[in-house]
């Protein structure tokens, strides 16, 4: 019988974790009606990625009434990315279904990813046909956002496709495999191939609590995302360079020429300013990008494991000596 895992990240979701273990009964006892007659063993991992309230608590309870959950607790809040790393660590499914724990990734969808991976599909991604009760605003920065990143990068983004997602086992181990800190998994999914297609879903509202991405979070994940994926920004950074320097030239010689046939009194001064201005604009947006690579590099030379675990249900002492995560 084929086993598939189910990874959920878990960041303060204390009051969806009921609602998700009812959910997800039918599933892993194979008696869901998408399944048609299908049998496959199943596991569930939750990693929580340092959450402020009781998630953890509840996380063990739903443990110890069902072996099927399993729990990874990190020791802070290591960010979804490197949660999501947790996860794929200790995954044993010959495939594996990544979701959100507030179920706005309806368990009704998983059925068709299976379908698709049956059929031979190694990843099978869950497209959006709606994004919930997002503003305007945002969803307007996000089709912006995954148009600059795809002009930027060789390896297209697919947009409004997200974590939501069926993985074949050789794409998991190929993910795992890529140990890189600065991590950007969307982005990942992309790069490391393998036959895909999407499954149409639409995005349902949270059982309970409220969304944990502010703007100012998702600026940056934005900005960490193109950083991470691309080297683009620098090559901008180049280009608008000999751009600033080819009109600074042009500039120059406008002046030599007007000052030898017409003279040159004394004004200008609005100009030279501008032009100051201007020149240490270009300087500093060049010196913050060519920053945040270096930022990057040095985070990447200390070395430090992704992601530190302070306790888990089925403590694995091998797999983590071999990814070097530090246990209790």
């Amino acid at each position: 019988m084929k086993k598939i895992s189910l990874l959920i990240p878990v960041y303060n979701e204390e009051a969806s974790l009921d609602a998700l273990h009812a959910a997800l009964c039918p599933l892993l006892s194979n008696q869901h009606p998408g399944l048609k007659g299908q049998k496959y063993d199943w596991e569930v991992i939750l990693v929580d990625d340092g959450s402020q309230d009781s998630s953890l608590e509840k996380l063990k309870e739903l443990n110890a009434k069902d072996s099927r959950f399993r729990y990874v607790g990190l020791s802070r809040n290591f960010g979804k990315e490197n949660a999501l790393l947790a996860g794929f660590d200790r995954t044993t499914g010959d495939a594996m279904v990544i979701m959100d724990a507030d179920l706005q990734h309806p368990v009704d969808t998983i059925p068709e990813m299976i379908e698709q991976w049956e059929n031979g599909f190694e990843d099978v991604y869950g497209h959006r046909l709606t994004r919930g009760k997002e503003s305007t605003v945002r969803r307007l920065f996000t089709k912006t956002y995954y148009k600059l990143l795809n002009k930027s990068t060789r390896v297209d983004v697919l947009p409004d496709v997200g974590d939501f997602r069926l993985l074949d086992r050789k794409a998991v181990d190929a993910i795992r495999s890529l140990r890189e800190s600065q991590r950007y998994t969307k982005g990942l999914y992309c790069w490391v191939g393998f036959r895909k297609t999407g499954v149409d879903f639409r995005t349902a509202d949270r059982v309970a609590g409220e969304t944990h991405m502010s703007a100012a979070r998702l600026v940056n994940l934005a900005a960490e995302g193109i950083t991470s994926y691309t080297t683009a920004p620098l090559r901008i950074a180049t280009v608008l360079g000999f751009l600033v320097s080819l009109a600074s030239i042009c500039y120059m010689i406008y002046i030599i020429c007007k000052t030898i046939i017409y003279g040159e009194p004394i004004q200008g001064f609005p100009t030279i300013i501008c032009t100051i201005l201007f020149l240490g604009g270009c300087q500093l947006l060049a010196l913050g990008i060519i920053g945040e690579y270096i930022g990057k590099i040095y985070n990447e030379s200390k070395q430090r494991p992704p992601y530190i675990v302070s306790e888990e249900s089925d403590s694995d002492k091998k797999m983590s000596e071999k990814y070097n995560v530090s246990l209790p």
